[in-house]
């Protein structure tokens, strides 16, 4: 027969064991637990291997360390113009105090949660409902500032936050999808015009520089015109002085009165042969058969 002595110390080595392998702890990386020794706090846990002492410290509380998303429900939220919209989102977190995440609140996650619809309802309730729809990066980042800073006594860290979905009345959609039809075609006329009044602005501008341009060239024509004319008349000047010099030159060297006499009674005669023409009565003021006469006007005139 087994002496109970012996049973009893067996089951207490048993017992014995069991803390023991129960005592040793081993930590998953991105994780923690909270130890309390006697029904306090001991200290937390990080990833790793760890053992406890039996029957006095205990495991209360674990904790991810990863960033965690979580579902924001549907709310029904009141814009600053008085249109009833339904919101919902998407939150993100992580704990970044293991130990203000067991002792500061009873569930920081649904703490979390509400805090973000009561901020959300806050936030577009300052907002009218075209804002609502333009500003959702502002909407996230009060959001995620609020509930951050609310937060902090948690031990939790808000990193981000995401509206999904702003549902709006069938009613207020119609209307607003008319003023959005009203508002493209109000763009397309302003930007029509604003086409067509460039357009003229091109086409009267080029008018001008076309005019300038032509007046330009039309006065560049005439002052190189009137520069030839003042041109060509300073060269006949200088021809007809120096044919005038060269004249003198040769009268006044013998026989030259008679060169210049019978020059002058070629280009009478010549003249007279280009006035008498057919059909055409000519009054000549001498006698031209008698030449010796004609010479000798001629020489009078010569030394007049």
């Amino acid at each position: 027969m087994i002496n109970p002595v012996i049973i009893v110390l067996g089951l207490f080595g048993f017992v014995v064991l069991v803390s023991i392998l129960r005592s040793i702890r081993i930590v998953p990386a991105q994780q923690a637990q909270i130890v309390e020794r006697l029904g306090k706090y001991a200290g937390t846990l990080q990833s790793g291997f760890h053992i406890l002492v039996p029957f006095i410290d205990k495991v209360r509380y674990h904790h991810s360390l990863k960033e965690q998303a979580v579902d924001v429900p549907v709310q029904t939220c009141f814009t600053h113009d008085n249109v009833k919209i339904q919101v919902d989102g998407v939150l993100y977190y992580r704990v970044v105090d293991p130990k203000k995440a067991s002792y500061g609140i009873t569930n920081f996650q649904q703490g979390t949660v509400q805090l973000a619809q009561t901020t959300m309802r806050s936030v577009i309730g300052k907002l009218e409902l075209d804002k609502s729809f333009e500003e959702r990066d502002n909407i996230n980042a009060a959001i995620v500032r609020e509930v951050d800073e609310a937060s902090d006594e948690w031990g939790v860290k808000v990193t981000r936050y995401e509206i999904k979905n702003i549902e709006v009345p069938r009613t207020i959609l119609g209307a607003m999808e008319v003023q959005m039809k009203a508002e493209r075609e109000k763009r397309a006329l302003i930007a029509r015009s604003l086409g067509e009044k460039e357009s003229k602005v091109n086409y009267s501008q080029g008018i001008m520089t076309e005019s300038v341009n032509r007046s330009e060239g039309e006065k560049q024509k005439m002052i190189n015109e009137a520069e030839g004319r003042a041109a060509e008349i300073r060269a006949i000047a200088r021809a007809t002085a120096t044919s005038i010099k060269t004249l003198a030159q040769a009268i006044s060297v013998p026989g030259g009165p008679d060169a210049v006499n019978l020059q002058l009674a070629e280009q009478y005669i010549h003249t007279l042969n280009s006035v008498a023409r057919k059909g055409t009565k000519v009054v000549l003021p001498m006698d031209l058969t008698d030449m010796e006469g004609t010479m000798e006007t001629l020489k009078k005139l010569t030394k007049n």
